[in-house]
């Protein structure tokens, strides 16, 4: 069963830009918050930037070509093994965990800061380096939880409201 085997965020109190890796911390269990991302994460936004989710099997293969791929290390929040790269798309909803439910909205784009922090071309890893996600529903989430794909009548009852989003926040 596909299930998250990484967890990372970026908390306010560490440093914001460092030249040689993204200020990412591995954490075991994280709260995603509707409308924002992971709670405490300076990283959270409100638009469909909220999360970067990755394949556990494309991490193996970037760390097979050279790529530093420890947690947080490509630049991810979120690592699931065991998801068919098929049913990895624009547009899937997940449910991850036993309440959250997360919708992969489109392909990450590599950025120049990445290409210096991992010292390989952008191009390497086009179309590789996972998928900018946002939160449609808030949970708990924890390493080892499980994931699976929200079937369409599950997906029209999935959407999370701001004023959720809001009390999480706080």
């Amino acid at each position: 069963m596909p299930h998250v085997v990484s967890l990372a965020y970026k908390p306010a109190d560490v440093e914001r830009r460092p030249d040689s890796r993204f200020s990412r911390l591995p954490v075991g269990h994280v709260r995603l918050v509707a409308g924002h991302g992971i709670a405490g994460d300076t990283k959270g936004r409100s638009d469909s930037r909220q999360l970067n989710v990755l394949l556990a099997e494309t991490v193996e293969q970037l760390r097979a070509e050279g790529f530093r791929t420890a947690p947080g290390e490509l630049g991810e929040q979120i690592v699931i093994a065991g998801l068919p790269a098929d049913i990895a798309v624009p547009g899937a909803r997940l449910r991850v965990g036993d309440s959250a439910v997360v919708e992969l909205v489109y392909l990450r784009v590599p950025c120049g800061r990445f290409a210096r922090i991992q010292g390989q071309p952008k191009d390497a890893v086009r179309g590789r380096i996972g998928f900018m996600a946002r939160v449609l529903r808030s949970g708990d989430v924890a390493v080892g939880a499980p994931v699976r794909v929200e079937a369409p009548a599950e997906q029209e009852a999935a959407p999370g409201t701001s004023r959720e989003a809001e009390s999480e926040l706080k």
